[in-house]
């Protein structure tokens, strides 16, 4: 494989990266769970901007009964970090979401992912969400 061919390979893998992480997004504010459970990992954890932990079954879960109902979910660009099998995305985001009945009002956050690719299929295995104050 030429230098040439490497880099080109290594922006397609960002790209699709970029590409699963916007597809994720609008699967969980459309509270589309058959898709979702495709894009997330088994042993998935999410750390939300207070501290809790979900695993992939909590979290969609939550979603699916209505407990986290996304409003808005816009990521700026998202940067990647590419290696061998694996890969960390990070970006803003603005983000407005209805919690236990509560509204969080639109508010920017980063958001951190660790992506694996798993028999082909780049999922994601760690998510962490962190207010911008």
């Amino acid at each position: 494989m030429t230098l040439f061919a490497a880099a080109a390979c290594t922006t397609n893998d960002a790209d699709l990266l970029r590409e699963a992480e916007r597809t994720r997004l609008h699967a969980l504010v459309s509270a589309d769970i058959v898709r979702a459970r495709q894009l997330h990992a088994p042993d998935f954890q999410l750390i939300t901007p207070i501290g809790a932990t979900l695993s992939k079954e909590e979290y969609l879960g939550a979603i699916a009964s209505g407990q986290i109902r996304y409003l808005t979910w816009e990521p700026a660009d998202i940067a990647v970090r590419l290696y061998t099998n694996g890969a960390v995305i990070r970006y803003r985001a603005q983000l407005e979401v209805i919690f236990g009945g509560h509204k969080v009002p639109l508010h920017d956050y980063w958001h951190t992912d660790v992506y694996e690719r798993r028999d082909g299929q780049w999922l994601v295995v760690w998510s962490q969400a962190t207010s911008i104050n």
